[in-house]
């Protein structure tokens, strides 16, 4: 995503962590609010701007995706978990309110079981990772790439405006490289069969939030998270695939009452 795309109120910084090129958007003021995202984020960040009325937002790009580096020492979801310790030492975080999605979900979730004493509260948006047999979620590795976007979402035109009506090499280039690194954690092993047994560490209040027709990972799966999470509520909203709050404001309004 080309930074014009981020909302003027967000600042770009870069940072390195053991090595690695990684570049964080910020804005706003108070707590920490931590956004992990998904496999990528050139569908915008303009649904975090209501956050930043009461919160620190913190934006961080994954090594491997966006506007950060490569690093070929990560090769499982584990590998971030440890770079996101590391980022967070050096942005001087040491408590925060942690929100993610799809993928950034699972990573939050497992930074959550290991260093629960440093999160407050935990939002989990559509995430990913965990195997359900009787609502099994699409392979992507098997999806045309050109079919995908219209699958994250009811509304097309809500992520239309982000997407090329000709695909440059640049957008192209951008998408192959988040894919192959997407590849390189999920390609052997799309789900993570040891996190629910730790779940139960999942001690904070916690938020698991899912749109209705997501196609990507099925509603149902909340349940598998409900039911593993000591204290996890759960808010389902309708008219939205997975890209939930970028399609309902009633949901990024939901998760800031419930980080507040």
């Amino acid at each position: 995503m080309a930074p014009a795309a981020f909302p003027a109120q967000f600042k770009r910084e870069v940072h390195t962590v053991n090595g690695v090129k990684t570049v964080v958007l910020t804005a706003g003021s108070g707590e920490p609010l931590v956004f992990l995202h998904g496999a990528g984020l050139w569908h915008g960040i303009n649904f975090a701007v209501p956050w930043t009325e009461k919160f620190r937002v913190i934006i961080p790009f994954h090594p491997g995706f966006g506007e950060s580096g490569d690093d070929p020492a990560i090769t499982d979801t584990h590998d971030y978990v440890m770079h996101y310790l590391d980022l967070f030492d050096a942005l001087g975080i040491d408590r925060l309110r942690l929100v993610g999605f799809s993928l950034g979900g699972l990573l939050a979730a497992k930074f959550a079981v290991e260093h629960g004493h440093r999160i407050d509260r935990l939002v989990l948006v559509g995430p990913a990772g965990l195997r359900d047999k009787a609502h099994p979620a699409p392979d992507l590795f098997k999806l045309p790439p050109e079919q995908i976007p219209s699958m994250l979402v009811t509304n097309f035109d809500v992520i239309k405006p982000y997407l090329p009506e000709k695909p440059d090499l640049d957008f192209m280039g951008d998408r192959y490289r988040e894919g192959g690194m997407l590849a390189r954690l999920w390609w052997e092993h799309p789900w993570d069969t040891k996190l629910p047994r730790y779940l139960h560490r999942l001690t904070m209040p916690t938020l698991l939030v899912w749109g209705e027709d997501d196609r990507l990972i099925p509603v149902q799966q909340a349940e598998i998270w409900r039911r593993h999470i000591p204290k996890a509520d759960v808010a389902i909203f309708k008219g939205a695939g997975h890209l939930v709050l970028d399609e309902k404001r009633e949901a990024v309004d939901a998760v800031q009452r419930f980080l507040s």
